[in-house]
C-alpha cells in the first residue's frame, strides 16, 4: 500500500494549523511556508500522475481497513490530473495574492487557502461518495472565509448567498447518500457499481430518485442552469484571488459527474436509463447560451468574467452530457483549458482595478500598466472566446466533433457557435471600453480614492505563468488530448478500477481474470 497517494491531503491539512498557531502575526513565514507547501503538492501530483500514466490505480487504506467497510483514497489517470491541474494554479494564484499583498487584508488567508487546497486534493482522490461528501463540506467551510476575507457588505451579502445555495446542495447530498445506503449497504463506488448492476428493474425506484438528487448536487456545484444562481455575484464579489482558484472550483462537479456517472450510474445502466441523458444536455446548452448573454450584457468587468465561467461550464457539460468516450475526451481537454482562462481572467481583472474607480464597462482615465494588462486581457480572452489559435478554439472543435454523432447534433453545433460570436462580442466590448476608449479621455486629476500604483512584477509574472500554461495546453493539443482519451478510455472500462479498490482479480480484454481463475 503505497502511502505518497494521502499525502496530498494530509500535507496542507498539517499546514493549516502550523500557520495559524505559529506564524500567525508573521506573513512572510506565512507566505514562506505557503509557497512550499503548494510547490510540494506540484512534485507529489507529478508523481502521482507520472504513477498513473500508464494505467495503474493506486490504493490508499486508512487505518489498513479494506473497502467497501474502510475509508480509501484512489489514484488513477483522472484523478491524478486533476490534482496535478489544482497545484499548478494554486501556485499561480498564490504568487499573485502575495504580490497584489491580497494576503495581507486579512489575518488567515493562507491557512483558509491550505483548507480549501486539502478540500479539493479529498475531493479528487476519494473513492467514497460519503467522504466525497465531507471533502465538499470542507470546499464549503473555507470558501466561505476566502470569500468575505477583508470585509464588505456586498462581499459578506454575497458569502451568505453562497454558503445558504451550497447549503442546499449539500441536503440534498445526504438526501441522496442515504437512499444509496438503503438501497444498497454502501457507499464505495466501486462497491456501489457491482451492487448498482444487480438492482432489478421492479426495485428501481429508490437508486433512481437517488441517482437524480445526485446529479442535482453536482450540477450545483457546477453552476448549470437552472441551478447556477450563486455563481455570478459569488465570483464577481470575491477577492481577486479567490474567484481565480474558485475556477477549479466548478470543475469539482463535472469531476463528480464523470466519475459517478460513468462508473456507479453508467449510461447502459437498466435501473437509471435515460435519467441523466434526459435533462442534462438541455440544461447544459441553455447554460452555455444564458452565460454567453451574460457576457453581452454585464455592465462590470468582474461579472463579465463570471458569465463566462457559466457560459464555459455550459460547454463543459454539453460534452459530458453526450457520455461517449470522444466526448468524455473532449470536456476532460476542455476541463483544463478553461481552468486556467477563467483564472486568468479574474486575475487581469484586478490588474484593471488599477487606476480606475470600479470595474464598470464606462470609459475610464488610462490605468496604470495599461500596455502589460492590456494585451494578457487580449489572449485570455481569445482563449476564454475559443478562437484561434489557442486552446479554446482546440477544445471547441472536439466538443463539436463529438456532439456530430449524436441525434442533438444541429443544436450543438448551433448553440456553441452562437454562443461563442456572441461571447467575442462581449469581451470585445469590454476590452474597448476598458483600455481604448481610455486613451481618449483627457488626463484628469486622480480622484481621492484611486489607487495609481502599477501592479508588481509578481502579479503580472503570476498572470503570465495562467497565459503561459494555456499556450503550452495549445502547442501540446496532441498530447494531452491523447492522454485524455486514454483517461476516457479507463472511464468506460472501470473493471482494473474496482479490482483495485475490492481486492478482487481485474477483466482482462478477453474476458479472463488476471489469476486465469473464474469468477
Amino acid at each position: 500500500m503505497s502511502h505518497w497517494i494521502i499525502l496530498p491531503i494530509v500535507l496542507p491539512a498539517m499546514l493549516a494549523p502550523f500557520i495559524v498557531l505559529a506564524a500567525r502575526y508573521h506573513i512572510g513565514i506565512q507566505r514562506v511556508f505557503s509557497v512550499a507547501g503548494i510547490l510540494a503538492q506540484i512534485a507529489l501530483a507529478i508523481g502521482l500522475a507520472w504513477q498513473a500514466a500508464d494505467g495503474t490505480v493506486t490504493l490508499y487504506q486508512l487505518g489498513d481497513w479494506a473497502a467497501p467497510f474502510g475509508i480509501v483514497v484512489v489514484a488513477d489517470r483522472l484523478s491524478t490530473v486533476m490534482i496535478l491541474l489544482t497545484s499548478v494554479l494554486a501556485l499561480f494564484v498564490l504568487l499573485y495574492a502575495i504580490g497584489s499583498r491580497w494576503d495581507e487584508r486579512g489575518r488567515h488567508f493562507h491557512a483558509l487557502y491550505q483548507f480549501q487546497i486539502m478540500g479539493i486534493m479529498g475531493a479528487f482522490l476519494t473513492g467514497d461518495l460519503f467522504n466525497l461528501f465531507v471533502f465538499f463540506e470542507v470546499l464549503l467551510i473555507a470558501s466561505y472565509g476566502l470569500m468575505i476575507h477583508s470585509g464588505g457588505n456586498e462581499r459578506l451579502r454575497a458569502g451568505v448567498q453562497y454558503v445558504l445555495f451550497n447549503l442546499i446542495g449539500s441536503t440534498l447530498f445526504l438526501f441522496a447518500l442515504g437512499s444509496i445506503y438503503a438501497e444498497t449497504g454502501t457507499l464505495n463506488m466501486a462497491d456501489l457499481a457491482n451492487r448498482v448492476d444487480l438492482i432489478g428493474e421492479e426495485a428501481t425506484v429508490g437508486i433512481r430518485v437517488a441517482s437524480v438528487l445526485l446529479i442535482m448536487v453536482f450540477a450545483i456545484k457546477a453552476a448549470l442552469v437552472p441551478l447556477h444562481f450563486w455563481l455570478p455575484s459569488s465570483y464577481a464579489e470575491a477577492p481577486a484571488p479567490v474567484a481565480a482558484l474558485f475556477a477549479i472550483m466548478t470543475k469539482v462537479g463535472a469531476y463528480a459527474i464523470i466519475r459517478v456517472y460513468t462508473m456507479v450510474f453508467p449510461p447502459e445502466l437498466e435501473a437509471t436509463a435515460g435519467l441523466h441523458g434526459l435533462w442534462l444536455l438541455p440544461a447544459a446548452l441553455v447554460s452555455l447560451a444564458l452565460g454567453a448573454i451574460g457576457v453581452l450584457a454585464a455592465k462590470k468587468l468582474d461579472r463579465l468574467v463570471a458569465f463566462s465561467v457559466i457560459s464555459s461550464m455550459g460547454m463543459v457539460m454539453v460534452s459530458i452530457a453526450m457520455f461517449t468516450q470522444a466526448s468524455i475526451t473532449a470536456a476532460l481537454y476542455y476541463i483544463v483549458h478553461s481552468t486556467f482562462a477563467a483564472a486568468a481572467l479574474f486575475l487581469i481583472t484586478d490588474l484593471a482595478r488599477a487606476g480606475r474607480r470600479d470595474l464598470a464597462l464606462t470609459p475610464q482615465p488610462v490605468i496604470a500598466g495599461a500596455t502589460r494588462t492590456a494585451g494578457l486581457f487580449f489572449i485570455a480572452a481569445i482563449a476564454m472566446t475559443g478562437l484561434p489559435p489557442l486552446s479554446g478554439f482546440v477544445g471547441k472543435l472536439l466538443i463539436l466533433d463529438a456532439g456530430f454523432a449524436t441525434d442533438m447534433a444541429t443544436w450543438i453545433w448551433a448553440v456553441i457557435l452562437i454562443s461563442s460570436l456572441v461571447s467575442v462580442v462581449g469581451f470585445a466590448r469590454a476590452g474597448s471600453v476598458v483600455f481604448w476608449k481610455a486613451q481618449s479621455i483627457d488626463p484628469i486629476d486622480v480622484e481621492e480614492g484611486v489607487d495609481m500604483t502599477p501592479p508588481s512584477a509578481l502579479a503580472y509574472t503570476a498572470v503570465g505563468g495562467l497565459v503561459a500554461m494555456l499556450v503550452a495546453h495549445t502547442v501540446l493539443a496532441g498530447h494531452t488530448s491523447g492522454y485524455a482519451d486514454k483517461i476516457a478510455a479507463q472511464l468506460f472500462a472501470p473493471d482494473a478500477y474496482m479490482s483495485v479498490v475490492l481486492d478482487t482479480p481485474g477483466k482482462l480484454s478477453d474476458g479472463s481474470y488476471e489469476d486465469g481463475e473464474e469468477y
